[in-house]
């Protein structure tokens, strides 16, 4: 059977079902059917194929209606364990942001001859994002943006301290007077007092190959994995790096990419990249049926997962050594309007834990619901969701967000709505793209 013919008549199916009062699939099929009873395989065959799902429309649905699509496409594509993946990007794109603001682009293939004319680089602590869904939505781009604002914060931070030391005033090297508004100052403040480490960022844009609903569903994540694997086990033997500081983080299908991109590692080296966390891992649809796919414990030294879309675009299989879900497993967190922003707010989440001073500001406790985890009434082992997570965890903990940022509910009473210095070069009207 053509695996895009499945997907393609779930498409049709979901808008039919769109369609009806209330926006509300049936019960009967919603609930009492197995994908598998709804057609036959060669009722199935005899659907034309229609590509009829995209990143925006999803953006356009209410969150219900389109987790009820995604888990459609998910459930109708496993009918018969057959939908093979066969999309493996061939020319990913990977940059390397700037404190002004401007960033180092290249072809994965071409990056690290980059690498080697910056100095310095991959001396200290080396974090590389795997973007997982396209850049062209509004809600893709601010999250994506919103971390890559808060390893440049911490790593900033971190270099005007080692400056200071020296006698160096950070501003006036840099030739630059920014206004601070009271918040600034406050977060400021905050920052003080946060744990910082000097490093370097790498993304890997992914996502943005994903250009297709049809591509997304069909990348073939072990291959893809293996692509960047190879090409960490590259950077780390060209570069001289030292590998234990290496931090892969995956959005989404990019979080199980990286996974693979780890194993691989692995199997190239015979060690352990040092943590691997996935932001909302998604269901997987196309996989090869003799290979077990995903993102799992024992990928790194210490894995780690942030579940906020359970039954909209993220999986529900726990995928780490621990795993958190905001407001217990749902369809999506508070606050998100549709799936794809659900999905995202896993990295809105991980990216205010990454600024100065916000390290704790998501304090979780062991519990496998909502209910049991009020119950408890915030009692148990406390765990910290974010870049502090303790790397002796194990098992599913659940905490409360806010609907708005500031998320966590440990965080500073006053709202970070800007930074100095690195937050205003990547707001600029040069970096649009990223807003």
């Amino acid at each position: 059977m053509n695996p895009m013919r499945i997907l393609s008549l779930l498409a049709c199916l979901a808008v039919a079902a769109m369609a009806k009062p209330n926006n509300r699939m049936d019960n009967s099929v919603n609930q009492a059917l197995k994908p598998s009873q709804w057609l036959s395989g060669s009722q199935l065959e005899n659907i034309p194929a229609v590509d009829d799902l995209t990143m925006e429309r999803l953006e356009n649905m209410s969150l219900e209606s389109g987790a009820e699509l995604v888990q459609q496409v998910y459930h109708l594509s496993q009918i018969h364990h057959n939908v093979e993946p066969n999309f493996v990007p061939s020319n990913i794109q990977v940059y390397v942001p700037k404190p002004n603001g401007q960033k180092t682009v290249a072809p994965l293939n071409e990056m690290i001859q980059r690498l080697k004319q910056k100095q310095n680089f991959g001396d200290d602590e080396v974090t590389i994002i795997v973007t997982g869904l396209p850049q062209n939505t509004e809600t893709v781009q601010k999250a994506t943006r919103k971390l890559v604002q808060a390893y440049m914060q911490r790593y900033n931070l971190q270099q005007q301290r080692q400056q200071a030391k020296a006698g160096q005033d950070y501003e006036d090297s840099n030739d630059k007077k920014n206004q601070r508004t009271s918040s600034e100052e406050d977060s400021s403040e905050e920052a003080k007092n946060g744990k910082t480490q000097s490093g370097d960022i790498i993304v890997i844009d992914l996502g943005s190959t994903l250009t297709t609903y049809k591509r997304y569903a069909m990348l073939d994540i072990e291959k893809t994995g293996a692509k960047i694997g190879k090409w960490i086990v590259q950077m780390v033997n060209e570069l001289d790096m030292p590998f234990e500081t290496i931090h892969l983080i995956g959005q989404n299908v990019g979080a199980h990419v990286a996974g693979a991109a780890a194993q691989e590692f692995t199997r190239l080296t015979g060690q352990k990249l040092r943590r691997v966390t996935g932001l909302d891992p998604s269901s997987i649809v196309a996989k090869s049926r003799n290979t077990l796919t995903g993102l799992a414990r024992g990928d790194a030294e210490f894995v780690d997962a942030i579940h906020t879309s359970v039954y909209g675009m993220g999986t529900p299989i726990r995928s780490g050594d621990v795993d958190f879900y905001p407001n217990g497993p749902s369809t999506g967190v508070p606050g998100a309007s549709n799936v794809v922003e659900a999905a995202m707010r896993a990295t809105r989440y991980f990216a205010e834990s990454v600024r100065p001073g916000n390290e704790r500001s998501f304090p979780a406790v062991p519990a496998n619901s909502l209910q049991q985890y009020k119950q408890n009434d915030g009692f148990g082992k406390r765990a910290y969701m974010g870049i502090d997570t303790a790397h002796d965890l194990e098992g599913d903990y659940i905490l409360q967000v806010n609907p708005k940022s500031p998320f966590g509910r440990n965080a500073p009473a006053q709202k970070q709505s800007s930074y100095h210095g690195v937050h205003q070069a990547w707001n600029n009207k040069d970096n649009k793209d990223y807003e």
